[in-house]
């Protein structure tokens, strides 16, 4: 299905029958956020469903996809301490340690001491995981195009928008400096 197949008005949603049935039972409160929220939540879940079906095309997982990922972009020679690619990964070290286990398991990373701080380690692709992740990551970003394709016209802005919804949540919360008070005379 392309983007001209879709109607301009389409036919309620699950999120529209849900607004309808608040605005019945609780007419005082404006439930429209839910039309965007809702709606997110919902596209959210869909996304990711298309995104998995990519990654167990390659054998993957989505956090053993990302630290594939994390490992690729670094660059030649293609290696990050595993607290950066943590970092990268948005994880914790703990749950670091098991994709490592798993994608050392398949032959896709070695881990090895850091040639200049013998305490630490070193995760690196193998020649292996650096052919999956190329396909993988070429298949994903495919697989990522078809689906903003689905907007057409309509994604354009899309990004920014996203952008700075994003910014102005993640932004540190505004402090309130009460105005001095008048000093008395």
């Amino acid at each position: 299905m392309n983007a001209s197949s879709v109607p301009d008005r389409p036919s309620p949603d699950h999120v529209a029958r849900i607004q309808a049935e608040w605005r019945r039972e609780r007419p005082d409160l404006d439930v429209s956020p839910q039309g965007v929220i809702g709606r997110l939540h919902r596209l959210a879940d869909r996304l990711t469903q298309e995104l998995y079906q990519v990654y167990d095309q390659h054998g993957l997982h989505e956090g053993e996809f990302d630290v594939l990922c994390a490992l690729r972009r670094a660059g030649e020679p293609f290696e990050r301490a595993p607290r950066e690619l943590a970092a990268h990964t948005m994880v914790t070290t703990g749950a670091m340690t098991k994709r490592l286990d798993r994608l050392e398991r398949a032959g896709l990373v070695v881990r090895r001491d850091a040639t200049v701080d013998r305490r630490g380690r070193i995760v690196a692709l193998t020649p292996q995981g650096r052919e999956l992740i190329d396909r993988a990551f070429t298949d994903h970003m495919r697989n990522e195009r078809r689906l903003l394709d689905l907007l057409g016209a309509e994604a354009e802005g899309l990004e920014q928008t996203l952008t700075t919804w994003l910014a102005r949540l993640d932004a540190p919360p505004a402090t309130h400096t009460p105005p001095a008070s008048p000093r008395p005379a």
